[in-house]
Order: structure tokens, then sequence, then C-alpha cells
């Protein structure tokens, strides 16, 4: 099974203050975090969605091993950066959608749910039955996924709409959003 790794990191922050692809832990940024994760979990291609700021990510990250595409409309919200990154994957198995500001996420986790990868499966990490990310989504779901991406639900809707697996990640991975500075100091331990 070919599975790819969608990364969204398109996004402005407003909750946060700044695009969460720039924010930086301990010197390395949150984008180049994830796609490194994303590859280290074997995923083929890693596609990154910049939009806000994409230029100074551009300037700033490594990025190293990726495909990156641009969204020319992250303004609208997350479902047109997943349009955006299921139209640039190519031909797959399925993908691993994770985005950027869940710095929690392990290979474990990544693992957990690539090894249920196969055309017909849509899957998502849950954390003690809370429902979270990364979303494996089969390529039998592209087209109705690209279909109802609209504003910020990104695959929400065409999930609630199908028979999704849940797979309890909590023991290997935390799923917590990073939305305002004081979810990243709660996680690194800053005031």
């Amino acid at each position: 099974m070919r599975v790819a790794g969608l990364l969204l990191a398109a996004g402005a922050g407003r909750r946060f203050g700044s695009p969460k692809a720039l924010v930086s832990v301990d010197g390395k940024l949150f984008v180049d975090s994830a796609a490194e994760l994303l590859k280290a979990a074997g995923c083929d291609p890693v596609v990154v969605v910049l939009g806000a700021a994409a230029g100074e990510v551009r300037a700033k990250a490594s990025l190293d091993g990726v495909t990156v595409v641009d969204n020319p409309h992250w303004d609208t919200g997350m479902g047109s950066s997943l349009r955006t990154g299921l139209h640039a994957i190519g031909v797959v198995d399925a993908v691993v959608v994770l985005p950027v500001d869940t710095p929690g996420v392990t290979t474990a986790a990544l693992h957990r749910l690539i090894d249920l990868a196969e055309p017909a499966v849509l899957a998502r990490a849950v954390y003690d039955g809370e429902i979270g990310h990364p979303v494996l989504i089969g390529s039998d779901h592209f087209a109705g996924v690209m279909a109802s991406a609209a504003g910020d639900q990104g695959a929400r809707d065409y999930l609630k709409a199908n028979t999704v697996r849940h797979v309890e990640c909590a023991d290997v991975a935390d799923g917590a959003d990073i939305d305002k500075p004081e979810d990243l100091r709660r996680r690194t331990g800053g005031a």
C-alpha cells in the first residue's frame, strides 16, 4: 500500500496570533517537525500545503524531501487546503492527513492508522475516546471528501456521513491542538 502524508499548514493562526507553521519549539518549526514526522512514518509522498505567510515559511523552513504546494484560497478555511493537498498527491492507496498544530502526534500513532491503509478505509485517531488527528482517507473517498470539504470543516461532514474506524492513540500520542499561545506554554512547561 502506498500511503501519502498530507500536512495542512496554510492557516493564519488567528487565535494563536501568527501562522502556526512558523511556531518554533526547541529550535524547530512546527511545519518542519510535522513534515519530518510524516516522512519518518513512511509516508510517500509528503505534501505540505502552505497559505498564510507562504513566502516566509519557505524562507525559514527546511521542508527537505517534501512537495510544497500553495493554497491561494487558504483564507476560506481548512477545506480548501484539504482539496489543494488531495489534488497534489497523485496516485496512492490512502493519505494520512495531519494539521500542523498537533505536535504531540507520534510515529506510533501514525503507524496505527497506516497499518489500516487501503482504498476503501476511513479511520481517525481518538484520544481517550475523543476524536482527533491524524485522519486516514482511502483513495476511494478522495472525490467525496473534496466535494464536501468547505470552510473550516475539512473532511468532518464526510466522515460523519460514512463509517469511520476509530483508532485509540492516547497511549502513544497526544492529539491536542495548539490553538493559542497558552496551549503551547502548557505543552512546553512554560509560564
